[in-house]
């Protein structure tokens, strides 16, 4: 087996709406910080000077939302549900959710706004995949080579609330884009709904959460790189961030050599 990267990385040097900060604190201050963090709540004495060069281990302190990267979104992320129920949060999905067979569409010749079932179903026959369910399916819609640029946000395509239906019908619990969202971007989103009066546009591929659970893998990326449309396992288990709507994830697919 082999592994293909299909993550985007955190990083505070690309363009994004609410921007990441990185501090990287040396190993030098890394010794400090210590000798002050053991005096404060143990009472120990320490002094840094002790270790080699002065240095002990560095840190690092970020802040970003937990949709920053390639992610995994529960269906608390979605709102309340159509039953009034409470939506899981990602710290209680199961995981066996998120390692399972996988294949991925090529939607990347749409224009900017959403696909319907039928373009998805015209996928599925070019690869001659049927999904079984619980499968993961991957959607390339090209806006990866975008990451790290205002236009990442801007220039995709994303799915419509009968499309996800469609896959939900299929069993698929666990649907990916290398897109920002699974739906279309804000601006198309809006300015359709503004000029339809249609609120039906506005958000439908995660509205459709709120009567079906299921979980996004949004801001992928490699999905190039995979050799074939099917054959391979996705692992895309989402950090455990108790009480959250999201959660990181490290996106790998395990492809026979």
């Amino acid at each position: 087996m082999r592994l293909i990267d299909l993550s985007t990385p955190i990083d505070a040097s690309g363009w994004e709406p609410d921007p990441v900060t990185h501090e990287i604190v040396s190993a030098a201050e890394g010794s400090r910080h210590m000798a002050r963090e053991m005096r404060r709540h143990f009472g120990v004495d320490f002094d840094p000077s002790a270790l080699p060069g002065g240095e002990l281990l560095s840190l690092d302190r970020l802040s970003l939302t937990s949709h920053t990267g390639t992610h995994v979104d529960a269906p608390s992320h979605y709102g309340t549900p159509e039953d009034g129920g409470r939506p899981a949060d990602i710290d209680e999905m199961p995981l066996d959710w998120f390692v399972r067979p996988g294949v991925v569409l090529d939607i990347s010749d749409a224009e900017v706004g959403t696909v319907g079932p039928d373009r998805l179903a015209r996928g599925l026959k070019d690869a001659d995949y049927t999904p079984s369910p619980f499968d993961i399916v991957l959607l390339r819609t090209g806006a990866a080579r975008h990451a790290g640029t205002q236009r990442y946000f801007t220039d995709f395509v994303g799915l419509d609330g009968p499309a996800v239906e469609f896959l939900l019908d299929l069993g698929v619990r666990v649907i990916g884009t290398d897109a920002f969202s699974l739906d279309a971007p804000f601006s198309h989103m809006i300015g359709t709904y503004q000029e339809t009066g249609d609120p039906s546009v506005l958000w439908p591929a995660h509205l459709v959460g709120r009567r079906r659970p299921y979980c996004q893998i949004e801001r992928l990326s490699h999905l190039e790189d995979l050799p074939s449309s099917h054959g391979f396992t996705v692992s895309a288990l989402p950090v455990r961030i108790s009480g959250a709507g999201a959660g990181w994830a490290r996106a790998v697919a395990w492809v026979d050599r």
